[in-house]
């Protein structure tokens, strides 16, 4: 299986630790082009806890081609505004409010909302926790770009993916 993006998840902590930015910062520069298939994926609550250095760490390393998500939108402090400040290439709609897509009027109405606003921005939109081909069809009804979860694939070892794309 060739891989077109691989998702990296970073702490809060990675956020503000100079020393880590700069490690990451070579790291993506000697890698060239190739930088362009990193996804580094912040959480809600990290980059709106570190706003200033959050927005800072996004420029700098998209300017190397990188991409970023914020993760776990609508969990946690949870303002749109943020939105507009945070230079991010997609919007991971939280899986709390796709689980129960189906049967519950406010998530649906949420997810409606968060994915309408992330295309306005023109952020590619993801669900997480996608369980099902039902949910996974209300959801390509909705309009969301990209899903994830169990009813997709189960998470497999990097080195089992990459022993498969070498046969």
């Amino acid at each position: 299986a060739h891989i077109d993006v691989c998702g990296i998840n970073l702490s809060g902590q990675s956020l503000t630790n100079e020393e880590f930015f700069e490690f990451l910062r070579d790291a993506m520069r000697q890698l060239g082009p190739r930088a362009s298939r990193i996804c580094f994926e912040i959480t809600e609550t990290a980059a709106i806890a570190n706003i200033g250095a959050a927005e800072n760490f996004i420029r700098e390393l998209r300017a190397l081609g990188c991409k970023f998500s914020l993760d776990d939108f609508g969990s946690g402090l949870s303002s749109f505004g943020y939105l507009k400040q945070l230079p991010v290439d997609h919007l991971k709609i939280d899986g709390v409010f796709i689980r129960d897509l189906l049967s519950d009027p406010v998530d649906y109405a949420l997810v409606r909302a968060i994915n309408e606003v992330g295309k306005t921005l023109g952020k590619t939109t993801i669900a997480e926790f996608v369980e099902n081909d039902q949910i996974r069809a209300k959801l390509a009804e909705l309009g969301v770009d990209c899903v994830q979860g169990y009813g997709v694939g189960r998470p497999r070892p990097l080195r089992e993916i990459l022993s498969t794309a070498a046969d």
